[in-house]
């Protein structure tokens, strides 16, 4: 059984998909690890540390691809850097399916089994998989870095001998994985958090956590999660009642953080321009959801943007990146937890069993065809 990790090829990807610590577990499990040379620089994983765990280091991705069982990526490669694999080898990595299913034919058409880990079920034992939440915890724990940064003012509340600084005052906007790590972090720089969602069961997870829940909690209030744990899409007269509460409220706000995805579809505006007009000079919003468009009406995708009142708009994408070591050594976790399960244990070879709902869950490709439901082309 032959794993490769090639590099990333997007140069704004720091992230890598294997580390010194999993390639040990991964040879433990009967594999041999070709890692491309130079694939965990930008992670402060170097050459050296991967030999020492045992990895083959080897010059190039086709040197790394050819014969392996299995490739580990962070992201969805172009068709054209999968040049080589052979036939039947897995493919794990995040693949973005959703919009996306032309370049996920070329990969069917190379012969590759692709698995996108972001379609991992949420059941008990796929937890150690989850990619989402794994990489969204650090988001929201990088989020409120950044906007500490930005800010042009103490966050704490400090008591000094010229007069008393007040904390700053942060808005969680969406208690998800990252909502909830926002909260906690900004809880411990010492602001004042209030936060909000439209599912009922997050309020007590931030009231926990030592902050306010602000939201219209009508009967449409009560019933507004799926069955999957993500938020259900609210009706016209409750986000108008929503709208009006979160104007009133994130006018008094110093930071505002955005978390708002739903799986699949543009990113909800949760903040309108009125809103962000009605922002202090100076005020900061991080939207971690500009990947999908943003949750802004004036996010950037990708830039930092300061509007004509003195709101700065932070739209950086990949966030969980700029956390490059620490998201690196989760996902890779993630990823071993996954190839772990393909391994027939006593015999150490690959063994992967079709019907297991995390296998049907989240296969892509197949014997050169998309074969999962949700991803087709209609007819």
């Amino acid at each position: 059984m032959r794993i490769a990790v090639p590099a990333e090829t997007d140069p704004a990807e720091a992230r890598v998909a294997a580390t010194p610590e999993t390639v040990k577990k991964l040879i433990a499990l009967g594999a041999s690890v070709a890692i491309e040379s130079g694939a965990g620089n930008k992670s402060s994983f170097p050459n050296r540390d991967y030999a020492a765990a045992g990895a083959n280091i080897v010059p190039d991705a086709v040197a790394a691809l050819a014969d392996a069982d299995i490739i580990l990526r962070v992201r969805r490669p172009e068709a054209s850097h999968l040049g080589g694999a052979k036939k039947g080898a897995l493919l794990l990595a995040i693949l973005d399916p959703y919009g996306h299913i032309d370049a996920l034919q070329d990969i069917a058409a190379t012969g590759v089994d692709a698995f996108a880990m972001e379609l991992m079920p949420r059941i008990t034992r796929a937890q150690v998989m989850d990619v989402l939440s794994s990489q969204a915890n650090l988001a929201g724990y990088r989020a409120v870095v950044d906007a500490a940064a930005e800010y042009g003012r103490a966050v704490p509340m400090m008591m000094t001998a010229a007069g008393t600084v007040p904390a700053a005052k942060a808005f969680i906007m969406g208690v998800g994985v990252a909502g909830l790590q926002a909260i906690a972090t900004a809880r411990r720089l010492g602001a004042i958090v209030t936060a909000t969602d439209v599912r009922p069961a997050t309020k007590e997870q931030v009231e926990s956590l030592g902050a306010k829940f602000i939201a219209v909690e009508d009967e449409e209030f009560k019933q507004a999660e799926t069955a999957g744990g993500y938020a259900k899409e609210m009706s016209a007269a409750y986000q108008e009642k929503q709208l009006a509460l979160t104007a009133s409220h994130i006018a008094k706000q110093d930071i505002v953080i955005t978390t708002a995805l739903i799986p699949g579809r543009p990113a909800p505006k949760l903040v309108t321009e009125a809103m962000i007009a009605s922002m202090r000079p100076g005020s900061i919003i991080v939207d971690l959801a500009a990947e999908r468009g943003g949750n802004t009406a004036l996010t950037r995708p990708g830039e930092k943007f300061t509007t004509d009142n003195g709101v700065t708009i932070l739209g950086y994408l990949n966030v969980a990146g700029r956390l490059a070591a620490t998201a690196s050594s989760l996902y890779a976790r993630n990823l071993l937890a996954l190839v772990d399960t393909f391994v027939d244990k006593p015999n150490k070879v690959l063994a992967v069993n079709w019907d297991d709902e995390v296998v049907k869950a989240t296969l892509l490709t197949k014997d050169g065809a998309l074969v999962h439901p949700n991803f087709q082309k209609p007819v």
